[in-house]
């Protein structure tokens, strides 16, 4: 199975008075998530699921995929690691799930599945993480297949 995280694009720092979940992407976002989602159109298989947070940033993160996508509600900025992975059904899913979400649960996803120690990874606005799991003799490890970021493309 691959799971693939992708923290949304820039977005305007949150005013007093406005809704969190309202804060739509910058200039600079909106070019993020074009590089991005060019990369990943490039790269996914067909057979993905592509799961987002119902948050306006991450919404429009995710249409720059131009492909069909569901909102999740578990995906919200007070979601859990646990909630994302028993969304994207890892590690027992067929294919590729890709997450269009928010630090800091992706950061907490890859870490606990790779292993860190920390607890947390520093996933960039715009970046993808690319996992994989696999099977290797008896064993079973996850794999960090790559690491995307939008200004680097």
């Amino acid at each position: 199975m691959d799971l693939i995280l992708w923290r949304h694009a820039e977005a305007y720092d949150l005013v007093d008075g406005q809704d969190d979940l309202q804060r739509v992407l910058t200039p600079r976002g909106q070019k993020q998530a074009a590089r991005m989602g060019a990369w990943l159109r490039k790269h996914l298989p067909d057979n993905l699921r592509v799961l987002a947070s119902p948050a306006m940033r991450t919404e429009q993160t995710v249409r720059a995929l131009e492909r069909k996508y569901k909102l999740r509600a578990e995906l919200l900025p007070d979601g859990s690691p646990h909630e994302l992975l028993e969304l994207a059904r890892w590690p027992d899913a067929k294919g590729a799930v890709l997450v269009v979400g928010h630090q800091p649960m992706l950061g907490q996803v890859a870490a606990q599945l790779l292993g860190i120690q920390t607890g947390e990874c520093s996933i960039r606005k715009g970046a993808v993480w690319w996992l994989h799991q696999r099977q290797k003799l008896e064993q079973t490890e996850t794999v960090l297949v790559t690491v995307q970021s939008p200004e680097l493309l």
